[in-house]
């Protein structure tokens, strides 16, 4: 009932999208609750539902981590497809897919096709790193990448599971995405380099760059 009396006055919403997947020493949700977490940040100000995450993507490296699942892209594809076709039928017209997982991207090709196929609709596809925070964990320290201090947040990390104090040096990372079992042999821990954790306060701007960065694409990034 809340949604039908939204859709009266806004046709915007919030998809996000992540992985289940290995993360070192981190929770397996990582990518799930990154972007559901940094979209619900990002919209609530402006009033904005979002929607739970999808919480399966395409990670076919990971595959001899246990824990790790993976969708084939057209899997994948499809249910990106079949959630905006289900949201557009019921009256939304405004879609913002806020992407946490590295291997997610290829999808958003397809979400070109659905958008050209329903021109009174709106789709931005956002990948939630990219830009600003990409370019202050940059500048705080160089080695940040998948499963080190720059997903290491309050809120990613497994209670009573320590943290190495050393750093991890960046990791050869094998050719293509179909060996998983070279994938697991080269990252070892499942990181691929870098310091595992920085003081808090570091993670933190990362993380309000990435709120604000979201919150200004759904208020005002939408074609005219």
């Amino acid at each position: 009932m809340q949604l039908e009396e939204y859709l009266q006055r806004d046709d915007r919403i919030v998809l996000p999208i992540g992985s289940t997947e290995q993360h070192a020493y981190l929770s397996l949700e990582t990518d799930n609750i990154i972007a559901e977490r940094l979209a619900a940040e990002a919209a609530e100000p402006l009033g904005i539902p979002v929607l739970p995450v999808l919480a399966f993507g395409v990670t076919p490296g990971f595959g001899a981590f246990p824990g790790s699942p993976t969708l084939r892209l057209e899997t994948f594809v499809a249910a990106v497809r079949d959630i905006l076709d289900s949201l557009h039928g019921q009256g939304f017209r405004r879609f913002l897919i806020a992407n946490g997982h590295g291997g997610n991207p290829p999808g958003g090709g397809a979400v070109a096709e659905w958008k050209r196929e329903h021109e009174d609709a709106a789709v931005l596809w956002h990948d939630v790193w990219e830009g600003r925070p990409d370019e202050l964990a940059a500048g705080i320290d160089p080695d940040y990448d998948h499963a080190s201090w720059s997903e290491n947040f309050p809120w990613t990390r497994i209670e009573a599971v320590e943290l190495p104090r050393e750093r991890k040096p960046p990791i050869t990372r094998p050719v293509g995405l179909g060996r998983p079992q070279a994938w697991r042999e080269a990252l070892g821990d499942g990181s691929f380099g870098g310091p595992y954790q920085l003081p808090d306060e570091d993670a933190l701007r990362i993380w309000a760059a990435a709120v604000e960065q979201l919150r200004e694409r759904l208020d005002s990034g939408w074609p005219r």
